[in-house]
């Protein structure tokens, strides 16, 4: 019997103090056992949480109990064990940052004043199976690569802050189009549908409480979700399907099925890529020739591989170590 509960949840809201409120939340969660990762900002609240039974109640009614969080919607998933290590609050300018003002966009969006229309999972199923309806995942690459829904476009980008320019740059895609997006619990679509208004598309939704709300309704079960969902915790991927689940992951170095995720060896790389333990071990955990033979790869130090066996890896791939690597 599971006796862990993982709460994801979100809202926008003004939150005055912000950065005091977010020392407030980080002593509360510590005095209770809670483990998870906590964003607080001047324009509302994201989180990841989890603990016992008791623990996440004492959380939920602490959250609720602040008439500002009082409709407060959290996503509940039943575990074996904790999602998480330690207990992170930390505070930021936006809990999702679109990247805007990097770009010399507009400025930001604000989800309370501009969004696109929810649907519920049903509405939002029968949008898959609508011909007419252009689908687009708004996660990072690697997050789609392990599991997404079926017909949806792939955005070609490795950070969200990137989806806008992508967006623009492939405007053909949704012109005159009826637009539905999604993302892991919600907390994205919210900012960019309100972008897609904004930027003039007329027909634009989101799945409401996103793709972790569509694994549990019970009318739609997760049909037409491939693979798995990524999530940014201990578990990496949890179970969406339960009509038909597949594997759509692919392993980065043999194309075979591969659902395990590691970061590239490389720091100044950190790719996330699906590979088996064999082909990690074997291709030195580099996502590339370059990544594979740099002189900081983590892999090697991680292992305490010697200079010749990282060698004779490298030759065996038709590949060879660099002096500076030797040097290091």
């Amino acid at each position: 019997m599971s006796d862990i509960r993982v709460l994801l949840y979100y809202k926008y809201v003004p939150i005055e103090n912000a950065q005091a409120y977010a020392q407030e939340h980080l002593d509360f969660c510590k005095s209770i056992g809670l483990k998870g990762r906590i964003l607080i900002a001047d324009e509302g609240i994201n989180g990841t949480v989890s603990g016992d039974y008791e623990t996440t109640q004492k959380y939920m009614d602490w959250v609720h109990s602040d008439e500002r969080f009082a409709d407060l919607w959290f996503k509940i998933d039943e575990e074996n064990q904790d999602a998480f290590k330690k207990m992170h609050v930390r505070y930021k300018k936006e809990i999702v940052h679109l990247g805007l003002e990097d770009n010399d966009f507009d400025s930001d969006i604000n989800p309370l004043e501009t969004t696109g229309a929810y649907l519920s999972p049903k509405e939002f199923k029968e949008a898959l199976l609508d011909e007419d309806t252009v689908v687009l995942d708004t996660r990072n690459d690697y997050e789609y690569d392990l599991g997404h829904f079926r017909g949806a476009i792939r955005p070609d980008i490795r950070n969200f802050r990137e989806l806008p320019q992508w967006v623009r740059d492939n405007k053909e895609k949704f012109m005159d189009k009826r637009v539905v997006v999604y993302c892991t619990g919600g907390v994205r679509c919210e900012k960019f549908s309100g972008w897609m208004v904004r930027e003039g598309y007329k027909d634009v939704g989101q799945l409401h409480g996103g793709i972790a709300t569509y694994g549990k309704d019970p009318e739609v079960q997760g049909e037409l979700w491939d693979g798995k969902m990524y999530v940014f915790d201990e578990r990496i991927a949890v179970d969406i399907n339960h009509v038909d689940p597949t594997v759509v992951g692919k392993d980065w170095f043999d194309g075979t099925p591969c659902e395990r995720y590691v970061n590239c060896g490389n720091p100044f790389c950190n790719r996330r890529m699906l590979t088996s333990e064999e082909n990690e071990h074997k291709y030195v955990r580099g996502c590339s020739a370059e990544c594979r033979a740099h002189e900081k790869n983590r892999y090697i130090t991680e292992t305490g591989l010697s200079l010749q066996e990282w060698a004779n890896r490298l030759e065996a791939l038709g590949e060879t170590l660099p002096a500076v690597a030797l040097q290091a």
